[in-house]
């Protein structure tokens, strides 16, 4: 841990729910810095936000630190390294109801990759934190113990995925211990999460991976039918990654590297951005460039990028100029002729304190497998019944091998300081609305707060989505998206991602916004 003295005892955190903000808050108050926050908002966030993240997921946490170090921490999940025959796995469907659709997910013991989010915490706590562990999990488990009043937009994702909060005895007994889901206006509370913490401020990360809880998880996969062995518990090591930095306009942007995907996407996205001039926000003109940028920026992931995920040289072939230059020159004629997944189970923190450092994570817990470890509240991921995570089809995962994520925590250094610290969830959008937020700010100047709430669009394989705000009449004249599968939005919605995001001003003003579309919050320290 850092021993470093606070220097300025403030600083600016958004997250998804405002007792997860308060968390970190708390933390900078008690002189911790923007790395103890974002390990206690995220502890947290396993309560108030258990539906989207949880210690047995996996994430990814992008840091900057008072010096300039620029460093990414990957603790996503991990592919086993053997695999059970299918006729033995306890995987199988679950019907999740969104009312005008219906998605299929896959969860059961057999879904389940090797977790990597509590390995990371206590790394990055490690390696970049102050406070002791005691201080950084106390909120989590005061607001496990004393319980959180049901939020509207919790107890809506509740009902989303209650088919999984249902399937099993561990479950139910979380989610339904009335004999009914938790509905808004109920508490949650979590007693065997907070337990679960304090004995892992004594034994650290060996409880989960070499303990007896790693025993309990292995017996149970063995006699139950999930893929995870002692090895692979034992083995899980959390990644230090260089950034992916791409300079944009006048800033330098730092994301996620491969082999994640979606730090690469915006990336191609914005050299793309920077080939032609913007008018402006919202025009048809700037419709038709944003939704030709997504439309080019898929045709080149098929075109480089998802074959040779793993290559070492993947990022520079896919971000070089011969590979840029038709697209590039496609977006130019494209515009010169013009005058689905729903869910994402994602959550994000983000953090600048009054030292300079600044912390960006996005955490995940798929939708969850229902496999509760017994007597710790928490409960395994199900990555490996993820449709987007297994594009070849479930149970084709190469063995021992970290699964590629759009997970993008974010940030946008000016002059070597972090100007915006910014990411999303929400699958396949989390890109689009990290480009659109960040170009709203660098080309139209807005604060972060218009920046999040201005309406968004998203296009993907001919399906165009758009929220309200834009002028539809101009849009049909024009032919912009004739050819697409057009969906008009009637509000803003959470399927446009779920953008937290904080600032600091060139004066040092600190600043911060919690998306509304999914029930975000922000806190200053001052």
């Amino acid at each position: 841990m850092s021993d470093a003295p606070s220097q300025l005892g403030r600083g600016v955190i958004a997250a998804g729910h405002r007792l997860t903000a308060e968390a970190g808050a708390e933390m900078l108050r008690q002189g911790g810095n923007a790395f103890d926050a974002v390990v206690a908002a995220a502890f947290t966030a396993c309560v108030t936000e258990s539906i989207l993240t949880s210690l047995a997921g996996g994430g990814f946490l992008l840091a900057h630190t008072a010096d300039g170090q620029n460093r990414l921490f990957d603790f996503f999940c991990q592919t086993p390294q053997h695999k059970v025959p299918t006729d033995q796995l306890q995987f199988f469907p679950i019907q999740a109801n969104f009312g005008d659709t219906v998605q299929e997910f896959h969860i059961g013991l057999g879904s389940a990759a090797v977790p990597g989010t509590l390995a990371g915490l206590l790394e990055v706590h490690r390696q970049l934190g102050r406070l002791p562990l005691k201080a950084l999990v106390a909120p989590a488990q005061q607001v496990a113990t004393q319980g959180t009043i049901l939020e509207p937009f919790q107890a809506f994702c509740f009902q989303l995925v209650s088919p999984i909060l249902m399937a099993t005895p561990a479950a139910q007994a979380i989610y339904a211990p009335y004999g009914r889901l938790l509905q808004g206006g109920d508490t949650f509370c979590l007693p065997d999460f907070a337990a679960f913490l304090d004995q892992l401020v004594h034994e650290g990360a060996d409880l989960l991976y070499q303990g007896r809880l790693a025993d309990q998880i292995v017996h149970d996969c063995e006699t139950q039918g999930g893929h995870l062995r002692r090895e692979e518990l034992q083995q899980y090591r959390v990644i230090e990654r260089q950034p992916l930095a791409i300079p944009y306009r006048d800033a330098l942007l730092l994301t996620n590297p491969p082999p994640s995907s979606g730090g690469a996407l915006i990336a191609f996205a914005l050299e793309l951005l920077a080939t032609v001039p913007l008018s402006d926000h919202g025009s048809p003109r700037h419709v038709a460039t944003l939704r030709e940028v997504m439309r080019l920026t898929n045709l080149a992931r098929q075109d480089g990028y998802d074959a040779h995920l793993y290559r070492d040289d993947v990022l520079a072939e896919f971000l070089g100029s011969p590979h840029l230059a038709p697209y590039r020159q496609q977006l130019i004629e494209a515009l010169g002729s013009t005058a689905v997944n729903k869910w994402g189970s994602t959550t994000h923190i983000s953090v600048i304190d009054g030292e300079g450092n600044a912390a960006s994570m996005t955490t995940s817990n798929g939708e969850g497998s229902s496999y509760v470890i017994p007597g710790t509240g928490v409960m395994l991921n199900n990555m490996l019944g993820e449709e987007d995570l297994n594009p070849n089809g479930f149970h084709r995962w190469q063995t021992n091998q970290r699964i590629s994520s759009m997970m993008a925590p974010t940030m946008v250094l000016e002059n070597g300081k972090p100007r915006l610290v910014l990411g999303s969830g929400g699958s396949n959008r989390i890109r689009t609305a990290i480009l659109q937020v960040v170009s709203n700010v660098l080309d139209f100047g807005m604060d972060i707060d218009a920046a999040v709430i201005a309406p968004r669009l998203h296009w993907e394989r001919g399906s165009f989505h758009l929220e309200p705000g834009y002028d539809r009449h101009t849009l049909e004249q024009q032919g912009i998206g004739a050819e697409d599968d057009c969906t008009w939005w009637q509000a803003p919605n959470m399927f446009f991602g779920g953008v937290h995001a904080v600032a600091r001003s060139a004066s040092g003003d600190l600043s911060g916004v919690g998306d509304a579309r999914r029930s975000g919050a922000w806190v200053v320290v001052e």
